[in-house]
């Protein structure tokens, strides 16, 4: 079945040579990137690459702009000036067809999940699959059973709808939908929140399963401590409209910034010392 949608989707033809820069170890490449609402700006001159394989967990305050750079970087708001390239071709220049070729490269986790509410979750996982590939219904079928297999659902959840299903299901569908064209990148938002502890630690385990055996790169914003800990190989911190530093928990543990300190080494932290 693997092999009926790799010879199916023209991948190897829309991989360009521009894929070489990969081999600087960076799949996603933030520079100077401004973005603004009107009068306000919400990131200014900002910086930001994220290696290839790796966790990276993204924090920051409430309001700093996480979720607004990720969908900067998706192409859901616009930015006002600085470059954003992801598996080294420059988004801004890209043609229509690399942007589509990238686009299926990567997948993507909404805080809310973001599943249609008519669609069953067979029918979610099959979204990308019918938009970007020339498959067979029955084709289809089996990668969406093969999916719900990968992210720990019970095959009877693909028929139900999204109302039907408890958040931490949800949480599942949704990344079982992010994998559905088998990406090398994938972007998490608040993957874990609503979910009560144990639910929690059993997504951050299922994150961690597929990026090893995957190989996945993992952009994950997160105000997660435990997932911090458990599950990240970086973390970058964002305040003051920049990245304010980035590195392993012990880099974060070892920072002098105030903000920094306070989330890494205050009292909730510590309980989990």
């Amino acid at each position: 079945m693997i092999q009926a949608m790799t010879l199916t989707a023209p991948e190897s033809a829309e991989k360009t040579t521009a894929d070489t820069s990969e081999g600087t170890g960076n799949v996603l490449s933030v520079r100077n990137v401004t973005v603004g609402f009107g009068s306000k700006i919400i990131l200014q001159d900002l910086d930001l690459d994220v290696r290839r394989g790796e966790v990276l967990g993204f924090v920051g305050g409430s309001g700093t702009g996480k979720s607004v750079l990720m969908r900067t970087i998706l192409g859901l708001n616009r930015k006002r000036s600085g470059s954003i390239s992801v598996f080294g071709h420059d988004l801004s220049t890209a043609s229509v067809t690399e942007r589509k070729a990238i686009e299926r490269r990567w997948g993507v986790l909404f805080q809310q999940g973001a599943l249609f509410s008519s669609l069953s979750v067979k029918q979610n996982i099959q979204v990308p699959m019918r938009e970007h590939l020339k498959l067979s219904a029955q084709l289809m079928d089996e990668l969406a059973t093969l999916k719900l297999e990968l992210v720990g659902l019970p095959q009877d959840a693909a028929d139900k709808l999204p109302s039907e299903l408890s958040g931490g299901m949800v949480k599942r569908a949704s990344l079982a939908r992010a994998l559905a064209l088998d990406p090398d990148l994938v972007f998490l938002d608040e993957p874990t929140s609503g979910l009560d502890p144990i639910g929690a630690a059993a997504f951050d385990s299922l994150i961690a399963n597929l990026s090893s055996t995957l190989g996945l790169t993992v952009y994950m914003v997160t105000h997660d401590l435990d997932s911090l800990h458990s599950i990240c190989d970086r973390i970058a911190v964002l305040g003051k409209k920049r990245v304010l530093a980035i590195g392993t928990l012990d880099d974060m543990m070892k920072n002098d910034d105030p903000w920094i300190q306070a989330y890494f080494r205050g009292q909730r932290a510590l309980r989990r010392v």
